[in-house]
Order: structure tokens, then sequence, then C-alpha cells
């Protein structure tokens, strides 16, 4: 079970200071055992493969994407597959280690990709721990362009018309030209004395790139120059030391209608205008999770694995459950009628939307479940910290 201080990065902080975090002076809250449940749903894995050796224990924000009738997916080490959507047969498959080699990247051993996968203007963009960044043919698999970017990349990519932006951990938002890589501009966020290990993709909407960033905030950046329109803070930090002064927005903000939803950790969940950042209603919240929606309902996941439904008109709540207290979940998607997260033991949850309750479940590797679950029309894809790739489907 991953605890928050696993996930702390320092800036000018002693090695002994975060190694102090996992002694005995922190208290976790146990982990919920399994709960057992009155199924009404029965969930099947239609289909599964393997990419590489996948993540293992090391942080990771890998999740499969598909598009051009494909599954498009990778592991930490370099391996990039595409399989066909439909049978999960592979239809190409590259192992981009060797462009390590011989230069100043070697060093890192290896790729240690930790940001993608991203898929869109018939390209793959993936990134790792290095900086490297990178954008593959969707066809082939072949290297169209590479650079290395000016921090660690943690998320995915986000494609705005013909500019492509990463989050770095150092703070930065940096755009590239799709075709070709060019570096076009640079956002730079203030960066706490100490924060999450993460960060948050963007979201690109008319013409902006909206952003957390690691101090509270959120940002509207134009693509054609790279200037922020807006800037705004959903959390002041409060606390007489740093750790609880954390309010790193880690996660993707997200856009229904004409407002704006974001939470940040160690802070608050909040509706915001789309187009002048005001603040439509703040709720108490803490969470590093995407969040989803449907209906008028928000879905939540809090940073103890607490589900919530939230109405987005008001910021009430409407439901919470806490069965699955602590078990590591990763953030939640709405398939159809129901609410799906993973867990660390590699099981995803069914869980109605209406009521909350907890309707179905299905093993699909004991490894572990990491990221978000990927909803395409009627089906659930996801990835497995060993590296299994599955296609989840109702009967």
């Amino acid at each position: 079970m991953k605890s928050w201080c696993k996930t702390l990065l320092a800036c000018g902080l002693s090695i002994s200071m975060l190694t102090a975090c996992s002694s005995n002076d922190v208290e976790e809250e146990p982990v919920s055992p399994l709960p057992e449940i009155e199924a009404s749903v029965f969930p099947e894995v239609s289909w599964s493969t393997n990419i590489g050796s996948g993540v293992g224990d090391y942080y990771s924000d890998l999740r499969p994407a598909v598009r051009y009738g494909k599954l498009y997916a990778v592991d930490r080490y370099g391996q990039i597959s595409a399989f066909d959507e439909a049978t999960g047969e592979t239809v190409w498959s590259v192992d981009i280690s060797a462009s390590f080699r011989d230069r100043p990247l070697a060093k890192n051993d290896g790729a240690r990709l930790a940001a993608g996968v991203t898929a869109a203007r018939n390209k793959v963009f993936v990134g790792g721990e290095s900086g490297f960044f990178a954008a593959l043919d969707a066809e082939t698999g072949e290297i169209v362009w590479d650079v290395v970017a000016g921090g660690e990349l943690l998320s995915a990519p986000t494609v705005g018309e013909d500019v492509v932006v990463v989050n770095t951990s150092s703070g930065t938002l940096e755009a590239y030209n799709v075709d070709d890589g060019e570096l076009l501009w640079v956002y730079k966020s203030k960066l706490p004395t100490l924060t999450l290990r993460g960060t948050g993709s963007a979201i690109y909407e008319a013409g902006g790139f909206f952003v957390g960033t690691a101090d509270g905030k959120i940002a509207v950046v134009i693509k054609n120059n790279g200037q922020a329109a807006w800037e705004q803070a959903i959390y002041t930090p409060k606390g007489g030391n740093e750790f609880t002064r954390m309010a790193d927005v880690d996660m993707k903000p997200l856009i229904s209608g004409e407002n704006l939803y974001a939470v940040s950790f160690n802070g608050n969940l909040v509706s915001m205008e789309l187009r002048s950042g005001r603040i439509v209603w703040s709720r108490k919240y803490s969470s590093f999770n995407e969040l989803d929606t449907a209906g008028l309902n928000l879905y939540l996941v809090d940073d103890h694995s607490r589900i919530y439904a939230v109405d987005k008109r008001n910021g009430l709540e409407n439901w919470s459950n806490s069965e699955l207290t602590n078990r590591d979940l990763t953030s939640p998607a709405v398939y159809q009628d129901y609410i799906v997260v993973g867990d660390y033991e590699g099981y995803l949850h069914f869980i109605d939307r209406t009521s909350g309750k907890i309707v179905g479940r299905v093993e699909v590797d004991s490894s572990g479940l990491f990221s978000q679950p990927l909803v395409i029309d009627d089906k659930i894809y996801l990835q497995t910290r060993n590296g299994k790739v599955a296609r989840i489907t109702l009967p």
C-alpha cells in the first residue's frame, strides 16, 4: 500500500528528512479488507496481452490510449506497442532503449517512461523521468522526433491543434510543434519547497491549455504565445510547516459546460468559471486523482481512497463510500451506470452511480492497478503494474 509519504518530492530538503517520513512517527490508517458484496453485474476480461515489464513498484501515470483502431501501451523500460483494439493482437512493437545509447541520456539507465500515452495527429506521444519526450508514427512505431524537456515528465502530454505540451516536475509547461518537436514556448509557475511527486496533465479548450500547478493554482495558458490568460488559486496553503502547506493540483482539470472543476492535495474541490477563473463554489477535499462526471454529479477518489459523488451545481455531497479506504484506488471513471475504480490488489470495482454501492468486481492481475481505467464506448481498458493490458466488458 502506497502512503502519501512515498509520493513526496523534496526540493532543497535532505534525504534524512524524507527518510523520516517512513518512520513510526507517521501513523497510517489500516487498509480496508476486500468487502463482501452482493453482485448484480459480472464483468469479465474479454482479452488480455502484455506490454514489456510494466512499471513495477515505481511511480507512474502510464495509461493506454485508444485511437485509429489500435490500443497503444508502453512500459517503463522503453517498449512501446500497438495492439488491435478488437482482438488484442500486436500490430507493431518497438523498443526505444536504443535511443539512449551513446547519448547524454544513457546515464539514466534506460527510458524510465512515466508519461503517456497520448495518441493524436497520427502520432503517439510518450515521455520519461529523464525528460525524454518523443513522438512516434501511430501506424508504424517509427520515431518521428525526440527532445529533452526541462524536467521530469510524469503525466500524459496534451495536444491542442498543432501544439503538444508537457507539464514538467520543474514547474514548467513546455510547448512543442507537433510535427517536428520544435520548442515554441515555456510557461513557468512557482515551485514550492516541498511538493508531491507528480504533475497533472493539461487540458486544451478554446485556444488555451488549462493546467494545475504545484502551488495550488489553475492557470490557462494561451496556445499561440505561452502567456497566462488568468491564474486562480483554488486553495491558500496554511500551516506551520512545509508538509501541511502542500497544496498541489496534481490532476487534469475537468471541463464540463461553462465550468472547470479541479481538486488539490490537502486543499479544496472547486468549481470555476471557465472564462474568468472565478470560483463558483469550494468544498474541503484532498486528492491527487482525476475527476470524472456524469449527469449532475462529479466523482472523486480522495487521498485515502474514499469515493464521493458531489453535485457539480453546488458542491453538496450526494453519497460517499469508505469500504475501499486505503486500497490505493485509481482515479474513478464513469462506465454506463457505474463508477469503476481499480485497487492495489488488481481488482476492478463497479459502483452504482446513484447509490454508491459496490455491485460488482473482477480480478484483473494481482500485481495491482495504478492508473485511471480508460473507457471507450462499452469497453474498459486497463494496464497493470506487471504490464498486463486487458479489455473488460459486461456480458
